[in-house]
């Protein structure tokens, strides 16, 4: 079974992942994981991330493994791979690496913002999960504070509708809900409930 989560940023996408993903006995992987580690290969190496063969080159042998969680979440990480993943030469090297996780048994969870119209478009059950911006921006705003007190929730909000803006517009895979996708909308929503919620979507789905 493959379990398509799109979403923007913050809207509680990897949590609710992991947590289906576990509940269902799948593999599950955050894609942006993957542009976020591409972004910190050529951050840690000096290059510019509008640097499309260093991209590239970085995205052909990429392993999120090798870098902290931390280091992936940073603020200027989240910034560069957002402007990466709008390469359409990172993404081609990218979905190689997506379809064959999401294709070994038993099936996977995948998160990100192009699974069910680009990656998995077959997937059995697709998932759009969203939030308000003062939400999902409160929300990332919490979780950073937690290494930079003195990060700003209006910083926060502006690089989030900034980041929204540049994965709604790109010309190759732009953030979408797939027609067949089921809206989740967090905004009023803990993780439990969001879980609970997506749950009953995916058992009604499968019938």
């Amino acid at each position: 079974m493959i379990i398509a989560v799109d979403g923007p940023a913050a809207a509680g996408k990897g949590t609710l992942t992991r947590r289906l993903a576990g509940h269902y006995g799948l593999r599950c992987l955050d894609t942006g994981s993957l542009y976020r580690s591409v972004a910190a290969t050529l951050i840690a190496a000096g290059s510019d991330p509008q640097d499309t063969a260093a991209a590239v080159a970085a995205a052909e042998t990429v392993d999120p493994r090798r870098f902290a969680a931390s280091e992936l979440r940073a603020p200027g990480t989240g910034h560069a791979a957002s402007i990466i993943a709008a390469e359409p030469d990172v993404r081609a090297a990218l979905l190689i690496f997506q379809r064959a996780f999401a294709a070994r048994p038993p099936g996977a969870v995948l998160d990100g913002r192009d699974i069910g119209t680009v990656v998995c478009p077959d997937a059995d059950v697709k998932l759009f999960v969203t939030a308000s911006v003062g939400a999902r921006a409160e929300r990332r705003w919490l979780e950073l504070r937690e290494a930079d007190p003195g990060a700003q929730l209006e910083d926060v909000r502006a690089d989030l509708e900034r980041r929204d803006a540049r994965d709604a517009s790109r010309d190759t895979a732009p953030m979408r809900a797939a027609a067949d996708a089921h809206l989740l909308d967090t905004t009023e929503m803990d993780i439990d409930t969001a879980f609970r919620e997506a749950v009953a979507i995916i058992d009604a789905a499968r019938g």
